[in-house]
């Protein structure tokens, strides 16, 4: 009974993410891996409710040290599933999202850094709600959308405009913000013209592979400094190739290899939570997608749990 779950057979036990303890209560926990099943803000293929479930099946594949930066995170702090931010009316968006926002106030309260598995990319706005009551905080975002866009459909609270809604609450900076991979084709030639005239740095494919994966690193660390920053993967930041389960696809994003040096080049960046959206099961049902999840909030955890001992050592 005492032995460490993540030396067991990957196919036995209870699913969780990383293998790592089923903790609800909080206790004794630096940071918590939390999954948020929405996706009430979908504008068009829905299914990423379904992710968190198959990124913690796909998780068991997580080894306890990364092997390219020599991180262990679950050496440095102590990490926990504390289960899903669930709400408890999914068929009301606004509803719901103060439901989310409320099992974010818990971690924040008890002193837990999050690293959330969604859902789709609406969630972040109501996490930004609970870990930015003090003050805007920095924000890097990967995804081939800016998702800074207004009214959808008689709504502005939709996967396509949390970070435009983020800023006018003051939940972030845009000076300190910093979009990467934004790409596709358009309805309207300004439809991100929000992140440009508010003074977000907005990398678009383009530029991103004339500035290269070292270009990227240098350009996030000087957006966003020292500030206390929350990181955002949304997984159509990839390329379809690998990543195909996911609501809205665009041709032409970067590779998972590409992604994984980006996250780790954000050593030494003061993060404060961290969050992979948009992945949808049901549209690649070969479970690829979901491992390209789990890789990337493996990745997100070593850098949070890095940051966060390099600023108070935990798990004493």
């Amino acid at each position: 009974m005492s032995q460490d779950p993540q030396q067991l057979p990957r196919y036995s036990g209870i699913a969780t993410f990383m293998r790592c303890p089923y903790q609800p209560s909080l206790k004794n926990v630096d940071i918590a891996l939390i999954g948020v099943p929405f996706d009430g803000g979908v504008t068009n293929r829905t299914g990423t409710r379904h992710g968190p479930r198959e990124i913690r099946n796909q998780s068991s594949l997580m080894r306890s040290v990364n092997q390219s930066t020599g991180v262990a995170p679950f050496e440095l702090c102590r990490v926990a599933d504390v289960g899903d931010a669930l709400p408890e009316s999914p068929f009301e968006l606004e509803r719901s999202h103060r439901s989310i926002q409320d099992f974010f106030e818990q971690i924040v309260q008890a002193g837990i850094l999050p690293v959330s598995a969604g859902g789709d990319h609406s969630i972040s706005l109501p996490i930004l709600r609970a870990l930015a009551k003090d003050s805007p905080l920095a924000l890097v975002h990967f995804d081939a959308h800016c998702d800074t866009g207004g009214n959808y459909l008689g709504s502005k609270f939709h996967h396509g405009s949390p970070f435009k809604v983020a800023v006018e609450e003051g939940l972030i900076d845009p000076k300190k913000t910093i979009q990467i991979g934004i790409r596709g084709s358009v309805n309207h030639q300004d439809i991100w013209k929000f992140s440009h005239d508010s003074g977000m740095r907005v990398i678009y494919m383009d530029e991103f592979y004339e500035l290269g994966v070292k270009g990227i690193i240098e350009e996030v660390h000087r957006i966003i400094g020292d500030s206390p920053t929350y990181v955002t993967f949304d997984v159509d930041g990839l390329d379809p190739a690998f990543a195909s389960g996911t609501g809205t696809p665009e041709v032409g994003g970067f590779t998972t290899h590409e992604a994984m040096q980006m996250i780790r080049g954000l050593k030494g960046a003061h993060v404060v939570g961290a969050d992979v959206v948009e992945v949808a099961p049901p549209f690649d049902p070969s479970g690829a997608t979901a491992l390209v999840g789990a890789t990337m909030m493996f990745e997100l955890l070593c850098i949070a749990t890095e940051s966060l001992h390099q600023r108070a050592p935990l798990g004493d």
